[in-house]
């Protein structure tokens, strides 16, 4: 983003041209190799040609110049060899230009975001967030309170009725007879049955209930 707005630093420029630099040289030094080469390949031949004339001095002069050819040639490769690792340690020391570059500008940021975000303000706004939530809190329950006729209600009094109430239902439930299914008819001879008067029956339902009574007054 900063190279965007403000351009490249100056020292990646310089990294720059110089990389640039070195590889305009490199491709001079391997043009030179190539003509050399076939300098040294054209003595050769040369050699093999005075060598079929019988002319072995001129034979011998073509292959010392070859020989002067092929030493360049060496030299010419320790130059391009030094240029690669001239290249190298250059590309390698911008990458790490460039990674310190942007460590300092991340602690720049980081620097100014905490300048601006003050350990106070942050108290203070922690503070209101607390203020405004117990404001809140207090109109919701303004808002839940009951108003008019029903605020004057007793609690404790509406209770109290509604034990009353349900001491009566209980009361009630108790005092109602058991139904319970019928039993089966079971035949038995006429003449087994024990004859057992009415009245009987009706007084001990009476006695049932009178019981009842008495353990509801305990």
């Amino acid at each position: 983003m900063f190279t965007r707005m403000f351009g490249k630093p100056k020292q990646e420029t310089n990294a720059l041209a110089t990389l640039d630099k070195l590889n305009e040289t490199l491709e001079m030094l391997e043009k030179k190799e190539k003509v050399l080469l076939k300098k040294a390949s054209t003595e050769v031949e040369k050699a093999k040609e005075f060598t079929r004339a019988k002319n072995k001095r001129a034979a011998i002069q073509c292959l010392k110049r070859k020989r002067l050819y092929e030493q360049q040639i060496e030299q010419l490769g320790n130059f391009q060899l030094r240029i690669h690792d001239q290249m190298i340690l250059l590309e390698g020391a911008k990458a790490t230009t460039e990674t310190v570059d942007a460590l300092r500008t991340g602690a720049s940021a980081m620097k100014a975001m905490h300048k601006a975000t003050n350990i106070d303000d942050v108290d203070k706004t922690m503070d209101e967030i607390n203020e405004q939530t117990e404001n809140m809190k207090q109109i919701q329950e303004a808002l839940s309170a009951p108003i008019g006729a029903a605020a004057d209600f007793d609690e404790d009094e509406l209770e109290a009725e509604l034990e009353e109430l349900e001491g009566a239902e209980l009361e009630e439930q108790l005092l109602q007879p058991a139904t319970t299914a019928p039993a089966a008819p079971v035949h038995v001879p006429a003449s087994r049955i024990p004859a057992r008067p009415a009245a009987q029956k009706n007084t001990a339902e009476e006695d049932e209930l009178a019981a009842l009574q008495a353990e509801m007054a305990l």
